[in-house]
């Protein structure tokens, strides 16, 4: 924080704590005005100024009502002093007559020099003074300092700190400058200790708590900012508990209040919602009326996930409404319009719903501007809007483009506005960003069961220059594996719908003990790779990508298998990948429905050593269980994969072509400690089939969701198989393994954790087994 010099203390004016606005004011103006007998009588022959020292007398002249020429008027000179006094540019201001000359005494307001800021910690001098209206050169007042003073104070309320203290102090100058100090105390931050509700008959507090995102004050919330009081907040709460109520059926729910009362020490906010949840409603007839040629109601109203005789569900009605928007409008009724009826019998607690559905006024974007982008190019924002100029209106599009804008990552707010265009068939769309920083530099530390303790640092840059291009280097260092990768990604090359991007990458693997998995060796690989990708639609893509790379097996140990030490050394390998992709996911980070199916195919043999055909499909499936258990935290996921390897042109296949099975892909089992050992040494060889399926049910934990804590359970089956027996005996066997257990996920800022215990329930002779697993990785 910048200092005043000490030398200029001793001139520190203390200005009022509380500065009522005209100080200066009417009592300063009527003793100033003259006097009726004064102004009677004759014409203002001139004007006389005194006392100005940086204004010119003619800019002071220029603000007053009366003009030389005009007649003596009383009223005119008493407009005058309120204008000059308006201007805030002077402390004093009189008016006298002399004969027939007015003479207009100044005193002048100082300007600022500086502005300081002292004893902040919680707010910055670069948000501080970015925040105040008072700057270097400008004119000073105490009403401009008491209106900083509100600034400040306003900046660490929203921080959480509303016991905070400002105190504006001048420190005169020569010239009459002033140096402005604004004292601060940040006092102690001002959470919520108590989060009350009033009226609720049918859910607990407790149960309501955690509907809400404000939260009351914890030990664990120290790098969280939800028990903090914010207003805005509080109104999302209250969007929040509607939705919750409309969810389980109540339509008449409603907020009558939600009030925040700051504790008698200020150190603390009592967080009250009074609410009226009226009856629980069911459904007692569903419709779908539509008025549109060749749209059949009957038709639509399977689209609406509710039936007659079940409990009203808001969400799952608007889910029924946007699904039928989008039905009429894929179906090329692009102004159809969708508007619910909606009549409740509170009698009976039943309610009945009509969907009509109507061919809406046509209208269309005349223009779409893009606003408040000062780095990002206009087009990155362009390509991301699924509506062009001269395409009819349609809402789903603008939520749409809204989502697309949302995930870039590059804004931290990002709205799509109408506004009225030329015409009453036009509107012109707003599309208004505020730019965030882009550009990461991370580190990290942690441990996993695969590759033990590791360090991890990055740095990411994901608008470079403005233009959409990702451009990323990353490193990662442990105990038993090294991994360094440089990589750039254009999402919209040339300007067109393709994905192209390159890699370059070091992997090293060291020898794992017998303890930790089933491998006896080190690998290294190092190369590059091209990427070109292509998206059919939101949900289908294509990608292709050319690898080349130099494989080498290393530090065998004495004793190893024969299969390891015949295929030490180095190999190429020159490959072209396709991945076919169909993503109909809800949500790409935390997925609850939807399916991901891909499909991946390796061809090696465009020069180098390796000659093979690899194929692996993967298929992951999320049903949501919310409408079971009632909390959207219980999902269950199905997941299958297999893998094919063909060695093509009389290529003998390696260990570092082959697939392997276990830890992460086979719970209860070993980093590839499933498939074929050599019967000798024990040593895993890898397998060239391979199949796999899980079955994952998530589930909510009893503790806080703040903790971000959630409980898991599986059922892991899978098999490895298929090596050529030609240097002894080898355990190899398609009998399928099983593993079940539990696990603990834990969310928290700085990584995920997960925590599993597996049992196998299926396995064979030789597989390699391993309970507890473990995965940690950390960014701070």
């Amino acid at each position: 924080m910048l200092k005043p010099r000490s030398v200029l203390l001793a001139s520190v004016c203390l200005l009022p704590a509380v500065l009522t606005p005209g100080v200066f004011g009417p009592g300063k103006l009527l003793a100033a005005t003259p006097t009726a007998g004064q102004s009677q009588g004759g014409t203002v022959a001139g004007i006389t100024v005194t006392g100005n020292a940086r204004i010119e007398p003619e800019t002071i002249q220029s603000y007053m009502v009366i003009q030389p020429g005009d007649p003596f008027d009383a009223d005119k000179i008493n407009n005058s002093l309120k204008t000059l006094y308006a201007t805030g540019l002077f402390k004093n201001v009189s008016i006298t007559r002399k004969g027939n000359y007015l003479v207009v005494a100044v005193e002048e307001n100082p300007t600022v020099d500086q502005v300081y800021f002292v004893g902040n910690k919680t707010v910055t001098d670069k948000d501080a003074a970015a925040a105040i209206g008072l700057k270097p050169r400008s004119v000073f007042t105490v009403a401009a300092a008491e209106a900083d003073r509100r600034v400040l104070l306003n900046l660490y309320a929203k921080k959480g700190y509303y016991g905070a203290t400002v105190t504006p102090n001048i420190i005169k100058l020569p010239d009459n400058r002033v140096n402005v100090v604004f004292q601060c105390t940040d006092g102690t931050e001002t959470l919520i200790s108590r989060i009350t509700f009033l009226g609720n008959d049918h859910f607990s507090q407790g149960a309501l708590r955690e509907v809400v995102s404000s939260r009351q004050e914890a030990w664990f919330r120290f790098l969280s900012s939800s028990d903090q009081y914010d207003s805005e907040r509080v109104q999302y709460d209250e969007e929040l508990l509607r939705q919750f109520y409309l969810h389980h059926g109540y339509a008449d729910f409603q907020v009558n209040s939600a009030n925040a009362e700051l504790s008698p020490d200020r150190k603390s906010f009592y967080l009250t919602f009074n609410v009226t949840e009226g009856p629980r409603y069911k459904i007692s007839s569903l419709t779908v009326a539509s008025s549109i040629r060749n749209l059949s109601g009957d038709t639509l109203r399977k689209l609406v996930p509710e039936s007659v005789g079940d409990w009203f569900d808001g969400a799952a009605l608007q889910e029924g409404i946007a699904a039928v928007s989008k039905r009429a409008q894929d179906l090329g009724y692009a102004f159809a319009q969708v508007t619910p009826v909606v009549k409740t019998d509170p009698a009976k607690k039943t309610l009945s719903i009509t969907l009509n559905v109507v061919e809406g006024p046509k209208v269309y974007i005349q223009r779409i501007d893009i606003i408040g982008n000062t780095r990002t190019e206009d087009k990155v924002i362009r390509r991301e809007l699924t509506l062009a100029e001269g395409d009819g209106y349609s809402q789903t599009k603008v939520d749409q483009s809204q989502t697309n804008l949302k995930n870039l990552g590059f804004f931290k707010d990002e709205k799509i506005t109408t506004t009225p265009g030329s015409t009453p068939q036009q509107v012109i769309l707003d599309a208004k960003v505020t730019e965030q920083a882009t550009g990461q530099f991370s580190l990290g530390g942690g441990y996993s069961t695969s590759l033990g303790a590791l360090v991890n640092a990055g740095l990411s840059q994901n608008n470079f220059l403005g233009t959409g291009v990702n451009a990323s280097i990353n490193a990662l260092l442990a105990q038993r594996g090294t991994q360094i990768n440089l990589g750039v990604t254009d999402p919209y090359f040339l300007d067109r719908n393709l994905i192209a991007g390159f890699d370059i990458f070091r992997t090293v693997t060291d020898s794992y003990t017998a303890s930790a998995a089933a491998f006896n060796y080190s690998e290294s690989d190092v190369g590059a790779d091209v990427r070109m990708g292509y998206r059919f639609n939101a949900h289908v893509r294509q990608s292709f990508t050319y690898t080349i790379s130099e494989r080498n097996v290393y530090g065998v140990p004495t004793g190893s298998s024969l299969y390891i030490i015949d295929e030490k050394g180095v190999s190429t390998l020159s490959q072209i990948s396709q991945s076919l992709t169909f993503d109909y996911l809800d949500d790409d980070l935390s997925p609850t429905s939807g399916a991901l199916v891909t499909l991946t195919t390796d061809f090696a043999g465009l020069g180098g050593t390796a000659k093979y055909i690899r194929l692996t499909p993967n298929i992951s499936y999320y049903i949501p269980l919310e409408r079971v258990f009632g909390s959207k935290d219980w999902v269950l996921k199905l997941s299958a994969g297999a893998g094919y390897l063909l060695p093509i042109m009389n290529y003998q296949d390696r260990i570092v072509d082959r697939f392997f099975l276990g830890g992460d892909t086979l719970r209860g089992f070993a980093d590839g400690g499933v498939g074929p050992h050599d019967k000798t040494s024990g040593d895993s060889l890898g397998g060239k089939y391979m199949y796999t399926q899980s079955t994952e049910l998530h589930f909510p934990l009893p503790v806080s969701h703040d903790l971000g804590l959630q409980g898991f359970a599986f059922v892991d089956v899978g098999s490895l198989y298929g090596v050529q027996a030609k240097y002894g005996p080898v355990y190899d066997s398609p009998t399928p393994r099983v593993g079940a257990g539990v696990g603990v996920s834990f969310n928290t800022p700085f990584g995920l954790i997960n925590l599993s215990l597996a049992e196998p329930i299926l396995k064979q002779k030789a597989d390699q087994v391993q309970q507890f697993r473990v995965s940690f990785g950390t960014r701070f």
